[in-house]
């Protein structure tokens, strides 16, 4: 059996407006994230195609809450509410916020890619 916990993750990056531990589990990226500053990754999706996040996301929000912007509207998922996040998503995290996230991992390395350079750049 594959398994990961926030303490045995093999990755664990600051970005400043968050902290992400990682582990891959059978072709899917699991992250344990603690938001430290609220931000709008809209901007940072912005090199996507669409302007929003093309990988889709699984979880479980354990602390705060975060605002899902849709071409179509927006939602809010906060504590204790388990997620799907389809393709074309942008969201909001406030500070404080914890979750854990699944997505597949050739996907999302796109999107990773795309945020990274944005925070390089600001």
């Amino acid at each position: 059996m594959a398994k990961a916990s926030s303490a045995s993750a093999d990755k664990v990056a600051d970005y400043g407006v968050a902290i992400d531990r990682t582990a891959e589990l059978g072709g899917y990226t699991v992250n344990f994230t603690t938001i430290t500053k609220s931000h709008d990754l809209g901007p940072m999706l912005a090199s996507l195609p669409g302007g929003n996040c093309s990988c889709p996301h699984w979880g479980y929000v354990l602390k705060g809450r975060l605002i899902v912007r849709y071409p179509g509207g927006e939602e809010i998922v906060e504590a204790g509410d388990a997620f799907y996040l389809p393709p074309g998503h942008a969201p909001e995290a406030e500070e404080g916020t914890e979750l854990v996230q699944f997505s597949p991992t050739e996907q999302l390395a796109e999107t990773e890619a795309a945020i990274a350079k944005a925070l390089q750049v600001s």
